[in-house]
């Protein structure tokens, strides 16, 4: 549906969109990953028609949007403040795009009560937007962005305003939305777990360039290189050289003597630097219990971080590496059964490493 060709946007001398290319299919949940300023929501304000590219084209089922105003575009936006008119009230809101489109009365007032009751706002259609909370007040706004049926719905930040919980909630109920009304999202988050939560496909964006398109869990289980390993999530990068790579695997030689076995990795080659990509949560820790292990390493407890449902522990190997495993939390904090200073064994599975060769 949407078709990024080659795309560049400059603002002086820095490029906030650098020859991107990107294709975006019908009925698509897709996510524009990356840190601030990397290009993301100058390549959505683009797509809305708010920005126009210095070079490359952007495509709407095939043609050429170039010269299409944004208010003539099949495209909506919904933007990180909302931008709620203050002086009307919910329903005025979200009828002031239909109005401006000169629709007839009845037309606008159906249309309106549907997305009203779409979105639960059923009861709010004389309140202002200083009387609502975060939460009713961006419900308003995807409603306005929804009621003039547009073929691609663009989200820029839209829950970065509400609290964990209620951003949590709205994410499950977005993804509803979507599927209910069938149409194309865009969003734009900087938000690991929420792009991972709501996407069918993520793109992963640094300096104006898409480094990983892929499903959520390709990109969080297969990154592509050391710098999406280290920008999703939590996770253990160690250098090291192929000491055997062929169709039965990958055997990678660390620095710090440890011997890492991987499934065969494409680009992988006998005697070149790599880097290991291993996530806390796929260590096993356990106490020593019997003899050393040839599978193992051994360490030392340093810290551990209680994030309630897990917990993350540090742990200093006997030949001085630091590396970081999760557990989950069965049992009470005060039960847990490590704690600093405790003597651990760390342990894997081959699956579990990532071997990046960039």
């Amino acid at each position: 549906m949407v078709r990024f060709e080659d795309v560049s946007k400059r603002f002086g001398a820095t490029a906030a969109v650098d020859r991107l290319s990107l294709d975006i299919f019908p009925g698509e949940f897709f996510a524009l990953l990356g840190p601030s300023g990397c290009g993301k929501t100058t390549l959505l304000r683009m797509l809305a028609g708010f920005e126009t590219p210095d070079e490359g084209r952007i495509l709407l089922d095939g043609s050429d949007i170039a010269a299409v105003p944004p208010h003539r575009r099949p495209v909506n936006m919904m933007f990180q403040s909302y931008a709620l008119f203050p002086h009307l009230t919910v329903a005025g809101n979200i009828a002031f795009g239909l109005r401006q489109e000169g629709l007839p009365k009845t037309e606008i007032a159906e249309r309106v009560g549907a997305m009203m009751a779409l979105l639960q706002l059923g009861r709010l259609g004389e309140r202002r937007p200083d009387q609502l909370s975060g939460g009713q007040r961006q419900r308003v706004a995807l409603a306005r962005s929804l009621v003039k049926r547009p073929r691609v719905l663009l989200l820029d930040e839209p829950m970065a305003a509400l609290d964990r919980k209620l951003r949590e909630e709205t994410q499950f109920e977005l993804m509803d939305l979507q599927a209910r009304l069938g149409l194309t999202f865009v969003i734009v988050t900087h938000d690991q777990e929420e792009a991972m939560k709501v996407a069918d496909r993520i793109g992963v964006m640094n300096h104006g360039r898409l480094v990983q398109v892929a499903l959520p869990e390709e990109i969080y289980e297969k990154p592509n290189s050391r710098w999406v390993a280290d920008f999703i999530g939590d996770v253990n990068l160690i250098e090291g050289r192929v000491t055997v790579a062929d169709a039965d695997g990958v055997v990678v030689e660390a620095a710090e003597g440890i011997r890492f076995q991987a499934d065969a990795t494409d680009g992988a080659k006998t005697g070149e630097t790599v880097w290991v990509a291993l996530r806390p949560e796929k260590i096993a820790i356990a106490s020593i219990t019997d003899g050393k292990r040839a599978d193992a390493l051994y360490g030392e407890v340093l810290e551990i971080g209680y994030r309630g449902d897990v917990s993350v522990y540090k742990v200093r190997l006997d030949n001085g590496l630091v590396m970081k495993a999760a557990a989950a939390n069965t049992m009470r904090r005060v039960a847990q059964p490590f704690g600093c200073n405790d003597r651990v064994v760390l342990s894997w599975a081959r699956d579990a490493v990532a071997v990046l060769t960039r």
